[in-house]
Order: C-alpha cells, then structure tokens, then sequence
C-alpha cells in the first residue's frame, strides 16, 4: 500500500526539535522489511557525506573519539562487531545533540601478528641477511595452502618480506571497512590512518627522539623476557602467566664444613648459571650459613650463602638457587643483591656453545660440555643423569604445575636472557633525579574518567606493581624502525653508546637503508663508520600514539588543535595495562595531559561454555554471515543491550528479538504514518493541537523517556538508553497503538445500534499529533541503536536523515502534555492498556474473536485506576469493541494468582461473534 497525501510545515513553535521539514507526501511501502537495508542506506550516507568532520568546528563543539584501530591481519570477530557498535551508539548520539564528531578509523598493520599471517598466507619467512629479489618476486603461496610449515617457508629479503606484509594488510583492511560499513558504523572514512603509515612512523620516531632528548628514553644491556620462537624481546604487559608441567628435583650443595645444603628446583638445567643460594634472613635453619660459601653439585662452582626478605621459608627446603636468569625473582636478587651474570641460555633458547670460564674444574667443565647447543628440554636430562651419577641428586623428581611467563602470543615459556634493549620511562623504575613518575601517572588515572568507573582500580593496580620499564625495542621485521644509528670506531667496535640521531624534519626513516648525515652508505659496518639499528618499535609504541596519528599532530596542527585531548578511547578491558596505559604515559611526557577524558571499557564476548572468544582459542565467531542472516541492526541490538565492562554472551536468541524489534518499528511507523496522515490531510506535528488525556499521558511518559535515555547516554551507559526507549515502544506498539487506532482513522466506539458514534476534529487530530509527535521521538530515539530501519522510516515522510536531526528534547512533548484538565495522569497510558487486555481477557477464555462485541462490561478498579478508566473510556470501548455500557466501579481488583492488579473485568456479556471474513 501506498499512502500519498499533502505534507504541512514544520510548526515554528520547537524548530530546534524538528529542524528536517515534511515531505509533500507520505510514501509508504506496500510492503516492509528489514532485507536490503544496509545495501540502500550505507552507500547513501557515504555519497551525502552524512558523517564527515567538519573542519571548521571550535574544540568546544567537537566530540573526538579515539577509535581502536584494529589488527589488520585475518579477520573480524564478534567481539570487535560487539565493541565497535558500543561507540558508534555514542557517536550517533553525539551527532544528534550538536557536536561535530571526529570519528577516524585506523588500521593496527604492524607487529607480530601481521608476520605472521604474512608467513603463513605466502609461504615465506624474512632473512635480513638476503639481497632485496626485486618488484617482481613472486611468493609460493597466496593463501591457499592450509598450513605452511616453518621449514618449508621460503628466505625472503627484509625489503620484501616488508613488502608482502603491506600488501596482504592493504587486501585485509578493505575488508574490514566492507564489513564496518555494513555494520554501520557511522565513520568518518575521509580520516583513515595506518600504524605503518608514513604519517605514524614520523610520529612514533618523533616522540621516540623527543623521549630520547629528555632523557625519557634510554638503552641498556640488561636481563629481560625473550621468547625464543618469535626470538624477540617481550615486555610486562604482554605477559600471561600459566600452568606449566614441571618436576621437582632435590640438589644437593656442599658446603665448606663437608654439610650440604639441600635446594628444590624445576629447573635443573640452569645450575650452570648458579650464583649464590639465597633464604630468608629470619630463617635460623641458615642463618649460620649466611656469609660462606658452597659449591655446586656436577660443576664444582663456588657460591655465597645470602639472605634477601623475598625468599619464602615455607616454599621447598626454604633456601633457593639464584640463576642467571631462571626468572624475575632472579633478576631481582641479582640487582639488589648485586649478583655476577653468568647466562648460559641463548637468544635461541639453546645452552651456550663454549663452555663458561667460571666453570674452572675439570671434571665441571667435562660435564658442562656435554650441554653445549642443546635445547632447555634436552639440557635438564643431561644435568639431572648428572646429578644422579654423582650422587646429588636427593630422591628421584616428583611431578608438579608451576607457574611460568609466557609471551601472549607464544606457545613456549619465556626465557630471560641478557641483551641490548630501548626502554621508555613508566615508573617502573626509579628515575634519575628524583622524578616520581609513578605517582604522576597514578594522578592521571585518578584524573580520567573510567566507565564504568571500577575499571579504575585495574589502571591503578597496573601502575602500582609495574617492577620495570616500558621495553620497546622487537627484533621483528615490519614495524616502526627505531630511528638511530651508531658509530663505528676505527678498530671496528660499534658505540653503542653514542648513538647518532636524525633531525626531525628527516623523519620517518629507516637506518637499515637509509645514511646519517656526515657519511656515506659505503661506511656501512665499516671502521669509522656506522650501522643503522637493526630493531623496530614494539606495536604499543606507535599504537599509543593514536591521538596524536589521528589527530594530525605534526603534520595538521589545525586539526589537532580541534581535537585533542580527545573526548573519548573506546576499547577492552584486557588491553588497560598496555594500549591505554601507554597512550597516557605517551601523552603524560609529550604534552603534560591526559590524552582523552573518558576511557569507555567494553566487557568481553563468552562463549556459550562461558569462556571468552578469542582467535588464540579458535572459539571465534565470523560476524558478517550474522549480519547477512539477521540484519545489521539485529546484531548491533544484541551488541548495544550489553553494557560498558560487562561481559556479554554470544546469543543468537538477542539477535533475533533485535530483528523482531527492528521489523517492529517499521510496521508500527507504518500503521502510525498511515494512520497520522489520514484521507486528505497532512502530518502534522503540533503539539497545541493534542488535546485528549490519553495522548497527553503517551506524551508525558515520552519526555520522561527522552530525559531518562538522555541521562543514560551522557553516563556512557547506553544500554540503560536502548532498554528505556525499547520498553517504551513496546507499550506504545502493544497499549497506545491499539487503544486509539480508531479514534487516528476518524472511527468513534460502535453503539448498540451497530453505528459509529461521531469523533469531534479535535478529537482525530489529537491522536494523530500525538501519533506524529511520538514517532518523530521514537525514530531519532531509535536512530543510534537501528540505524538502518530508522533511516528507512525517516525518508518515508521526513527530510534529510534521521542522523543528522537534533536528539528530542522535551519541550514539544510538555507542551503538548499539559493543560489538560486534571494534566496528565502518571500511569494512564498503562492503566488504559491494562483495561483492554482485560477486555481481551474475557473473549480468549472463552475462545471467540476479538472482534466479537461485549454487549456489556463493568471494570473494577482501584481508585485512581477507575478515574484514569473513565478518562480513557471512548478509545476503550472503541479498541474492545463494548457496544453497549462500559461500567467504572471502584474496588479492590485482584488477578487470577490472587494478587492486587490495577483492573479486572467483574461482569460482562458477550454477543454474537461476527462471521469470518
């Protein structure tokens, strides 16, 4: 059906609620659906440039959001489709209340997990020390191979293995941007930004010389986590700490009055790299011992007996060998205690090829040579067949779970081993004269606004244990080169010390290929002249700079100054300790500010075992068939009703209700715009000409919905926004709808003559403002949560788009609402809902049509219930269909279960069920 009747203007009275004017002609579709939605309206919103900054905007009315670029290596998940529409909603509502929303979208290229996926996708594996093959090179693979092992992968060049990963991400993010657009986000596509980008890697570099120069950033030769598959450095925040399959084993020491000492390890292997046994200095089993020394079993080294507060008495025998490094309580006694290293475990996670000169007995260097090369595994069957074979070892290994430090990504413990290494200051570490940057970085958590706010405590916790630095040198291929070189002396030692820096107006560089300024790129390794720092920046070191990469600092100063501190970083709570902790430290050092006000974190997505999806898990759901089975706004309905730091189950059953709803506000603005524009006259939205009390109550509770979803969104709480707004709709769909339907269409009640009883204008127009009114509210209520049913409906009657109208306020729907006599009633619209379903009540139990009359009904009703009744009772006896008296009594109502109910149907008498049609 298509409805077409002349359109009116907008009323001069709220032109700041109604700013988009009527169409000429409300057309409506014969029929409605949510299938084709996102094909019609997506594509429209990006050639009308619906969601484009504008430039010219003052800071004061930009809301800037610091968007998570995501990963662009693989695919999306159902997590990132249930975050990313968490901020959408927020920038909807933004765009409505006024603000000129900056809202980019970045691409997260660099970094391991883009290797990776390179590796496996094309078959190949970088190998700095191969020539560059050339533009034409063509890898063995692209894609289809299921699994590539890594023997098979083919040596490339770091110049090509480079630029594979650039063109495998450029394929992967044009993906991801179908299916954002799909999913309608309303993205600024103009502002889009990589982290490999030219413009972020002159950033990153920038800050990196900028820390450099204040002394914020520095480089030391130092233990530190290694993984040995990725043969990278890893830092603290990207630690997972799990169970490990382990053995007891039970040494024995000797001491120099011919006692031993006895120690439990699981790591047998390391007793190579033995420096002292510690115990507590409260332990009086070793007191007597502290000061002297005793000798390693199988290696015959001797170490001092120490004492240190950390040592657990009740842990194993209470006395612990200190290694080089077996793990981080090592490196803490090894600092504090000021320890000799002696590392025998390499960069490979092999023991050491040549046998340690602390190791000076003859039967301990024997022993120790037959370890050279071997693997960790291999390297403790040795030493503990050792230990058996010479009579220390004490008992056989008893089974046990430990506890060991692996990188997130890896599937091997951690090593710690002693390498050269680029760290930034966090307040990990005391820094030199006196700066406490841990408590200024604490004061920046307290300053930001987390939400929800019990979030904080996990910043603070973060802050409060760090034990070190920011490590942010990888020794990876495709990432942010770390912008220096150094010089080479004239007997060819490099000074590692003296690093020589590019100016800023250089940048971005990379000192692989690139010449410092003073040589030539013959000096490259040569006496006298200089190499180029091989390492990259660890991924949080460029993605922390998000702000200012998005925000054009450097290269856009207009812009930034529009737009930072941003008003808003979206993203997930496992991520607090390192994505939003270093971008405030970033932030903290560059610009002394936070760099956002509000911190937004999102729960995560469990599985229907309760688990939480991840790609590691393989638990994963691929989202765009959800979006193509159910609809966009279905799954962003599932993904909106969960709120900020609540984790949400993945179900399929909230997709579903969200379709109903969707097809709900279609169907229902369908009847509401049909029904508003009657025969021959036009939509109105007046709200001087609502005039019935029933409409004025549907008004009334309106305003009260728009100021309660209002306040919901202002809190950063949209879910409280969706599910106010949905359980007013409901009502309006399944109470007001039905109530005054007739009454919209210029039918009064049916008398007992079988003829309509006559409707006054006023009486018509009333529920068509009213019907009007309430839908223009509902739509833009609706607008950030079912963008795309919205925007349908809107164009259907309206100019413009539903998404770039004003947010409702309530001056309109007040208006309209008072001056009624008696104003309003709080709960009419529900009573009178609650008196029809009683009506219907009766005709279901005993199984005839609703279309069948009740010659007769008395109601009875609590008191206020009786009076809100009669005010109600044309539209009543209308929707009921009560052709003869509807009689009011006041009482004391109880329902079926014996409960106090507000109404029930105490009488009433049936007539002939009409014939079926």
């Amino acid at each position: 059906m298509t409805t077409q009747t002349p359109g009116a203007a907008v009323p001069a009275a709220d032109p700041t609620d109604h700013d988009h004017g009527l169409l000429d002609a409300v057309v409506v579709p014969d029929r409605v659906g949510v299938e084709g939605l996102e094909e019609r309206w997506a594509p429209a919103w990006d050639a009308a440039q619906l969601h484009a900054f504008d430039r010219t905007a003052p800071r004061s009315e930009v809301f800037s959001i610091d968007t998570p670029p995501p990963t662009a290596s693989g695919s999306l998940h159902i997590g990132h489709v249930f975050s990313y529409t968490h901020t959408d909603v927020v920038a909807r509502f933004q765009r409505a209340r006024g603000k000129h929303v900056f809202y980019p979208m970045g691409w997260d290229d660099n970094g391991l997990p883009t290797e990776r996926r390179v590796q496996n996708y094309y078959g190949v594996r970088c190998d700095p020390s191969l020539p560059y093959e050339g533009d034409d090179f063509a890898p063995p693979h692209h894609g289809g191979a299921t699994s590539v092992k890594a023997a098979d992968q083919v040596p490339v060049s770091r110049r090509t293995f480079v630029r594979l990963c650039e063109q495998l991400t450029a394929e992967d993010e044009k993906q991801f941007e179908a299916l954002w657009r799909h999913l309608g986000l309303s993205v600024d596509w103009n502002h889009q930004y990589q982290t490999i980008g030219s413009t972020a890697r002159a950033v990153a570099q920038t800050t990196f010389l900028r820390n450099l120069a204040r002394g914020e950033a520095y480089q030391a030769e130092a233990p530190g986590l290694w993984d040995v598959t990725f043969q990278t450095a890893v830092a603290q925040a990207e630690l997972e700490a799990r169970d490990y399959p382990g053995h007891y084993h039970s040494l024995a020491f000797h001491g120099t009055d011919g006692g031993d000492v006895v120690i439990e390890t699981t790591r047998p292997e390391l007793l190579g790299a033995c420096v002292a046994l510690i115990a507590h200095p409260d332990d009086e089993r070793y007191q007597h011992l502290f000061g002297t020394t005793v000798t390693t079993p199988v290696f015959g080294v001797e170490v001092p007996v120490l004492a240190h507060p950390s040592a657990e008495a009740d842990k194993g025998s209470g006395i612990a060998m200190c290694c080089t490094f077996g793990d981080l309580t090592d490196v803490q006694w090894w600092r504090e205690l000021d320890l000799p290293t002696r590392s025998i475990v390499q960069r490979d996670g092999r023991i050491t090829r040549e046998v340690p000169e602390w190791i000076t007995a003859e039967a301990g260097r024997e022993a120790f040579a037959e370890l050279l090369g071997k693997t960790t595994f291999s390297a403790r069957t040795a030493v503990v067949d050792a230990l058996r074979a010479s009579g220390d070892l004490i008992g056989e290994p008893t089974a046990t779970q430990r506890k060991a430090n692996f990188f997130e990504k890896g599937d091997k413990p951690l090593e710690i081993v002693t390498s050269r290494q680029w760290y930034i200051r966090n307040g990990g570490r005391e820094v030199p004269g006196g700066r406490d940057l841990r408590a200024e970085l604490l004061a920046r958590g307290d300053e930001l606004d987390f939400h929800p706010d019990f979030m904080r405590v996990r910043y603070r916790n973060w802050v409060g244990g760090l034990n070190g630095d920011w490590l942010i040198s990888r020794q990876r291929f495709f990432g942010v080169p770390i912008p220096v070189w150094y010089p080479v002396d004239e007997d060819g030692e490099t000074r590692w010390d003296a690093p020589i820096v590019p100016e800023e107006a250089q940048l971005p560089i990379d000192p692989s290929s690139d010449v410092p300024a003073g040589y030539t790129a013959e000096q490259r390794g040569a006496a006298g002249g200089f190499v180029g720092d091989t390492d990259v920046m660890d991924t949080w070191a460029t993605s922390s700079l998000t702000p200012q990469i998005a925000g054009g600092w450097l290269h856009d100063a207009d812009l930034f100054e529009r737009v930072f501190p941003m008003d808003v970083r979206p993203q997930g709570q496992d991520i607090i300790r390192t994505w939003l902790f270093s971008t405030v430290v970033r932030s903290h050092l560059e610009h002394d500010a936070l760099p956002w006000r509000h911190a937004a974190i999102s729960g995560w997505i469990l599985d229907p075992d309760r688990k939480k999806m991840s790609k590691s898990k393989g638990n994963v759901v691929t989202p765009m068939d959800l979006l193509v089975e159910h609809g966009s706004d279905a799954v962003r309905y599932w993904a909106a009703s969960a709120r900020l730091g609540t984790d949400a189950a993945f179900e399929v059953g909230q997709m579903k209700i969200g379709r109903r709803l969707a097809i709900k506000v279609l169907n229902a603005s369908k009847f509401a715009l049909t029904a508003a524009s009657g025969e021959g006259s036009a939509v109105v939205l007046d709200p001087a000409a609502v005039t019935e009390a029933i409409d004025r109550a549907l008004l009334a509770d309106l305003a009260t919905v728009v100021e309660q979803a209002t306040a919901a969104f202002e809190g950063f709480d949209h879910a409280r926004a969706l599910e106010t707004t949905e359980t007013f709709f409901w009502t309006f769909c399944d109470d007001y709808l039905e109530l005054v339907k007739d009454r919209a269409y210029g039918r009064g009640p049916t008398g007992a003559d079988g003829e309509p009883e006559p409707l006054t204008p006023e009486q018509i127009a009333s529920a068509r403002a009213a019907l009007a009114l309430a839908l223009d509210v509902l739509l833009r209520l609706f607008a950030p949560f079912l963008p795309f049913a919205t925007a349908e409906v809107w164009s259907w009657w309206r100019g413009g788009s539903v998404h770039s109208a004003p947010w409702p306020t309530t001056d309109a729907l007040r208006a309209a609402s008072a001056g009624s006599p008696g104003g309003a009633s709080e709960g009419l619209v529900a009573t009178a809902g609650a008196a029809l379903g009683a009506l219907r009540k009766v005709k279901s139990e005993a199984k005839v049509s609703q279309r069948t009359p009740l010659l007769s009904a008395r109601i009875l009703a609590s008191a206020v219930a009786a009076e809100q009744v009669a005010a109600v009772e044309a539209d009543l006896r209308a929707a009921g269909k009560v052709t003869g008296p509807l009689e009011v009594e006041v009482g004391e109502p109880v329902g079926g279960d014996g409960e106090a109910v507000a109404v029930v149907v105490a009488a009433h008498e049936l007539g002939e069920a009409p014939p079926k049609r």
